[in-house]
């Protein structure tokens, strides 16, 4: 595990959301403070969106990482997902069908971002 899917891991042990653990862990690297993560995560959390909260903080970093080149990282990070026994990206899909459901999409949404970022 690298050290931001750690740091987004035990952000939501901390009892951060799902998308707040994700985009607090990654938001050195696009250039915001923590604070501002927590804010622009906020509307993502639970699900709210649709998306896994998690999945919508990944892509957030994903349009701020690669502007106009987004929507292929993007597809390509959600292949990932689903691949990695999730089977969705949608909320409703996962919570309570996917064995230790938040944590669970919080580690693989941090991993797979982590990976694809370097």
């Amino acid at each position: 595990m690298g050290s931001l899917t750690e740091k987004a891991v035990n952000n939501h042990k901390s009892f951060y959301t799902c998308s707040g653990a994700v985009l607090c862990a990654f938001a050195d690297s696009i250039g915001i403070s923590e604070s501002e993560a927590k804010s622009i995560s906020m509307p993502f959390a639970g699900g709210r969106a649709g998306k896994c909260g998690a999945i919508m903080s990944a892509e957030y970093v994903l349009r701020e990482k690669f502007g106009q080149d987004a929507d292929a990282k993007i597809a390509e990070f959600e292949e990932k997902f689903i691949a990695a026994d999730k089977g969705s990206v949608m909320c409703t899909d996962l919570r309570g069908k996917v064995p230790g459901s938040c944590r669970a999409c919080v580690t693989d949404a941090a991993r797979i971002l982590e990976e694809m970022i370097g």
